[in-house]
């Protein structure tokens, strides 16, 4: 009798054991709530869109099984989960795209060829204008590098590309580190390289290489002013649509780069320093 109280747990301990053998872990992801229909007449506005970007009980939904991610089912995520609003699932379809005629618009096509290397002041508004970023240099405030240079990437436009004006701007946001720099020191250099585009790689120029021009503009940041802000949009919109999708709640700003310098490196020997009536007056087309 003892025996049989004895050995009753340990059997009920295998069944249990047995039961979950016929089970399997399977890890969960994350889709997107989309719909293949494109709402052409949605309200994608700078202040409606990126807000739906912080939206996510509306967007996403969790747990599917990764078999149904990997292949082996037929259900697509848009057929087992109906969102709860249809409108935020349409917008969401193309929350991070724009249309594609407006970016071969704005994009046109290839840049022309460079300027000869010696119309210096064409060739530093050339890089200037067909360059879509640069590397902008400041002085950190960051506690571990406190007073020493701090580099950083950014999205920039001197223009739409039919419109280059030379002036230099750029769309941030105070969360930056870049930006808290220049609250403190509005002083920075700007750096384009030839390399962004296709002539150094057709001419097999290394991006040091001195017929790989690159173009340094210091000057002093200072936010774009009221009567301004049409221009700088534009300039920064039409050169980089997505921009205008980006959560409003980074409190985005625009900015402009007032020269000091224009360094240019475009061939061997040595340097140019252009005197800025000269940058002004030239013209990259």
């Amino acid at each position: 009798m003892r025996a049989q109280y004895f050995y009753f747990p340990l059997a009920l301990f295998a069944n249990v054991l047995c039961l979950c053998l016929g089970y399997t872990l399977r890890s969960s992801v994350s889709w997107v709530v989309s719909s293949n229909d494109v709402v052409e007449d949605a309200d994608l506005s700078e202040e409606v869109a990126p807000a739906l970007l912080v939206d996510s009980a509306g967007l996403w939904k969790q747990a599917y099984p990764s078999s149904n991610v990997l292949g082996d089912s037929v259900e697509s995520p848009g057929e087992l989960v109906k969102p709860e609003d249809d409108n935020v699932a349409q917008l969401s379809s193309r929350l991070f795209s724009y249309r594609l005629e407006k970016v071969k618009k704005s994009s046109g096509s290839s840049p022309p060829p460079p300027p000869p290397h010696q119309e210096t002041a064409r060739t530093a508004r050339y890089i200037a204008h067909y360059s879509d970023w640069g590397h902008l240099a400041t002085i950190s405030t960051q506690d571990k590098i406190k007073g020493l240079p701090f580099g950083n990437i950014f999205s920039v436009s001197d223009g739409p590309l039919d419109n280059s004006t030379g002036v230099i701007y750029f769309y941030v946001t105070p969360m930056d580190n870049t930006v808290s720099d220049l609250k403190s020191n509005p002083c920075a250099s700007l750096t384009f390289s030839e390399a962004e585009g296709e002539f150094c790689r057709q001419m097999v120029y290394d991006p040091e290489d001195p017929r790989c021009a690159r173009l340094t503009l210091t000057g002093k940041m200072v936010e774009v002013a009221p009567e301004e802000l049409v221009f700088a949009k534009e300039a920064m919109f039409s050169r980089h649509p997505v921009m205008a999708k980006w959560p409003v709640g980074h409190k985005w700003f625009f900015m402009k780069l007032e020269l000091i310098q224009v360094w240019l490196q475009d061939w061997v020997g040595g340097v140019s320093l252009i005197p800025l009536e000269d940058y002004f007056k030239a013209t990259p087309f």
